[in-house]
């Protein structure tokens, strides 16, 4: 048998050409027409790509068609919270990579009602898409389901309803699963805790994006049997507000043997309170959420003992992509649960946050390379 080029035979597979016919074209006599073929079936793939890729570099960002620029709305509780500072970078990042935009909006001070209009303002004015911060878990559920009925795709961010409730009829929720975060919290309360009175700060109790994180750390701290008497005190939604009713608390609760926060700017203020009075140097336990520059300043001077991450640059830059991918497949490439995650920074493993200021924490407005070097952490 005359040997067969691997083209004309890969040509004449794809032609699903079986049987006698097959066997005559790979034989020799009609090995013109299987050549022709094959050379016809190369040529027009060759030609497809070539208009794919033309139409590509005409059309949309990447390899994606051109679309309109889409515009996506969040609605936040605190919109001037540092927390959201890389959170509003993500975004961004996404919108430049994908050619769309967005608008951040909301209330200032976890005010529910701001947040219902903020988002009926973004449904009337037919935004592409909606990202919600659902701190409660019955305002939303009639503006979300106005939106959706409209044909508008909405995501959660960063809160998502109440436990076992998610308050909404949202597609998908982007963020940390705050009550098993909360219950995380207890338990390194419980490790660092013999007994004792202990304080957890929270910035606006009842708020669902906090909220679930108190719940979780008394369930774990009963659950655990030590004598600890832990305490929710309302520490306030902004930064001086919080710094002054930490700062009072520790004055008047002298024999406090720890201190704890379930949101940023409450545990960035712990740190500096028990820096101030020396509470470290007095066996007080410290830590709490997120990654405030202040905070992890304060973890590697000792005044806290650890702070929780959920990657708050995730939480913006992920729900512009999945809003941006079920514009572009019609709802077919719907969003999907993502849990942000959650990592206990301590001095052990401080510094890398600390060694170069990035976007990712919010600490620099800079776009730049990070090269990881060595091994990679792992159990």
């Amino acid at each position: 048998m005359t040997n067969v080029h691997p083209k004309v035979e890969e040509a004449i597979d794809t032609l699903g050409i079986e049987g006698a016919t097959r066997r005559r074209l790979l034989g020799g006599a009609g090995m013109v027409s299987a050549a022709a073929a094959a050379s016809a079936l190369l040529a027009a793939c060759s030609s497809d790509n070539k208009k794919d890729a033309g139409s590509a570099a005409k059309g949309g960002v990447g390899a994606f068609p051109s679309t309109p620029k889409w515009k996506f709305v969040f609605v936040n509780h605190v919109t001037t919270n540092p927390f959201f500072t890389p959170t509003q970078y993500g975004a961004r990042d996404a919108c430049a990579l994908l050619g769309c935009d967005f608008q951040w909006t909301g209330s200032q001070d976890s005010v529910v009602p701001q947040m219902i209009n903020s988002l009926n303002s973004a449904i009337s004015a037919k935004a592409d898409g909606i990202a919600v911060a659902v701190v409660d878990k019955t305002a939303f559920r009639a503006p979300v389901d106005k939106a959706l009925d409209a044909g508008i795709p909405v995501v959660s961010y960063n809160a998502d309803g109440a436990k076992g409730d998610p308050g909404t009829n949202r597609l998908a929720y982007i963020g940390q699963d705050l009550y098993t975060s909360g219950y995380q919290l207890g338990q390194r309360i419980s490790s660092l805790m013999q007994g004792g009175d202990a304080v957890g700060f929270i910035a606006t109790p009842g708020s669902l994006n906090i909220q679930p994180r108190i719940d979780g750390a008394k369930d774990a701290i009963k659950a655990s049997g030590k004598p600890i008497n832990f305490t929710a005190v309302a520490s306030g939604a902004e930064l001086p507000k919080e710094l002054s009713t930490i700062d009072a608390y520790a004055q008047g609760h002298k024999n406090v043997k720890g201190m704890f926060a379930v949101d940023a700017g409450s545990t960035e203020n712990v740190g500096k309170v028990v820096a101030k009075y020396g509470l470290k140097q007095k066996g007080v336990a410290a830590g709490g959420f997120d990654l405030n520059p202040a905070t992890l300043t304060a973890i590697q001077a000792g005044s806290l003992d650890f702070t929780i991450d959920q990657q708050p640059y995730l939480q913006g830059f992920l729900p512009v992509l999945y809003l941006y991918l079920y514009k572009l497949s019609g709802g077919l490439a719907a969003p999907s649960e993502t849990n942000t995650g959650l990592l206990f920074v301590t001095k052990d493993n401080v510094q890398p946050y600390l060694a170069t200021k990035t976007r990712f924490e919010g600490s620099s407005t800079k776009q730049q390379l990070l090269n990881h070097s060595g091994p990679i952490a792992h159990k």
